[in-house]
């Protein structure tokens, strides 16, 4: 399948109660404005930096199911968008292999620009992490309410 060529892609993640439960997601864009597709992951109990990796992969996967050819990414994560670059490097275990998978993804598009925004310019991404944990928050909730 051929999609678009370049899109956008604000990616963000969360964790109520870091760590606690937490969702990475992520809002693809095409050159328009136009919302393409969304993805999310539901994580469970994580820390915040896993759902930021999280929803960073998540727009990946989604960004080379379409056939998307060249990519922008932004990010509020000045941390991701760091350890991205290699001005940082990953120490942290659970966070390695995440790291690893990007990568592999990035190299499959022909451009990539990774960029920071603030929270404020990424408020697509944010309220998608929002309402996957709003609705895993009421599944359970009425889990709870349906136990006899």
């Amino acid at each position: 399948m051929q999609g678009p060529r370049h899109v956008t892609i604000f990616a963000d993640g969360g964790a109520r109660r870091n760590p606690g439960p937490a969702a990475g997601a992520a809002v693809l864009v095409d050159d328009g404005g136009t919302v393409i597709e969304e993805a999310f992951r539901y994580l469970g109990h994580a820390t915040n930096n896993v759902a930021e990796w999280n929803g960073l992969l998540a727009g990946l996967e989604a960004a080379a199911r379409l056939g998307v050819r060249d990519l922008t990414v932004r990010l509020d994560s000045e941390l991701v968008v760091k350890q991205l670059s290699g001005e940082y490097r990953v120490k942290n275990a659970a966070l390695q292999p995440l790291h690893r998978r990007a990568l592999e993804l990035l190299r499959g598009f022909q451009s990539v620009d990774i960029g920071h925004v603030p929270r404020r310019l990424n408020k697509l991404a944010d309220a998608l992490v929002n309402r996957v944990l709003d609705a895993q928050q009421r599944s359970e909730n009425e889990r709870a309410d349906a136990t006899p």
